[in-house]
């Protein structure tokens, strides 16, 4: 089952952010086909978020045919958005996360980390397009 976080100094709306960890899940093949996600309530306890705010962020993963409300059961998942290539991520994890240390080592912070990867991924995105 996923366990959401929230990051608040994201400047990204918390419904939006919810939204994108599901589909991150999806996409990594953490949540599959016919899993449960954790009720309103309990995003709400877990996170202390405005029960609406995930209800928002349930309605628009049900509006993109990703879950499924089943009134009395819960919300369920109806399709993932992995794809063949899940074999190759965790070689690529592996290798992003000695990258990270070796950044962690140079001195970076979190911040500077983020940044910088965001920064890489955007220039990369640029010359691809």
């Amino acid at each position: 089952m996923i366990e959401f976080h929230l990051e608040t100094r994201s400047g990204v709306a918390p419904y939006l952010q919810l939204i994108q960890q599901v589909r991150h899940a999806l996409r990594l093949g953490v949540l599959k086909e016919g899993d449960k996600l954790p009720t309103v309530k309990e995003v709400v306890a877990q996170v202390a978020i405005n029960p609406n705010t995930v209800s928002k962020a349930y309605r628009e993963l049900e509006y993109a045919g990703l879950v499924t409300a089943r009134p009395g059961l819960g919300t369920f998942v109806t399709r993932t958005l992995g794809d063949d290539s899940r074999a190759k991520h965790e070689p690529l994890r592996r290798e992003l996360e000695r990258w990270l240390v070796e950044a962690r080592a140079a001195g970076l912070d979190d911040e500077s980390i983020e940044a910088l990867f965001t920064s890489a991924f955007r220039a990369f995105s640029e010359a691809r397009a």
